[in-house]
């Protein structure tokens, strides 16, 4: 991952893809979509507006392949690590502790979701609700709920998550953790 380097007066630090996808992740967080503006990363991260654009052709791009990261890890690979877990009941414990973990912020969500009538964040923020719904509404279905049920549980539970993470960006001092009490509610026949 992306590290803080100190850069002395006149040097220059080489930055790979990867690096600006994570120096885009980390402005997104702090300060929304607008914060995705090259000049600024580039100051910030000590390096020069080439370095963004040997990588990337334009703000778009590095738009793009910035969501696309934060899809990867916060969609593809949690569900990942959650099927490695065997039943059910130990899948969406996994989940929920991951996702309403008092540690993540969801401030890169906040922002996103914020973005969503950009036309590089909404194809992707689609497909990631439709991915992150569709993978809850088969974890419902394994609890043995018929389809439609499976369906609104996997809503009510995505709700949660998006209401937990605008409380942490906002409210952070009202967030209590609702890992058993949501997992309790959520699986109550």
């Amino acid at each position: 991952m992306f590290s803080e380097r100190t850069v002395a007066y006149g040097s220059v630090v080489r930055r790979n893809r990867d690096d600006w996808t994570e120096i885009a992740l980390r402005a997104l967080a702090e300060g929304g979509l607008s914060a995705v503006a090259i000049e600024p990363l580039a100051a910030r991260a000590g390096a020069t507006k080439g370095s963004v654009y040997h990588h990337f052709p334009n703000r778009d791009a590095l738009l793009q392949a910035t969501v696309e990261r934060w899809e990867r890890e916060h969609t593809e690979k949690v569900i990942e690590l959650v099927e490695s877990e065997r039943t059910p009941e130990d899948k969406l414990r996994t989940l929920f502790a991951m996702v309403l973990d008092r540690t993540r912020k969801g401030s890169v969500e906040m922002a996103l979701l914020a973005g969503a009538g950009n036309e590089v964040i909404a194809p992707v923020l689609q497909r990631v609700t439709e991915k992150r719904l569709g993978y809850l509404t088969d974890l419902f279905r394994q609890f043995g709920f018929g389809k439609a049920q499976a369906r609104k549980r996997a809503l009510i539970a995505f709700s949660l998550y998006l209401g937990q993470a605008q409380m942490w960006v906002s409210l952070p001092g009202l967030v209590e953790p609702v890992l058993d009490e949501a997992v309790r509610v959520l699986t109550a026949k």
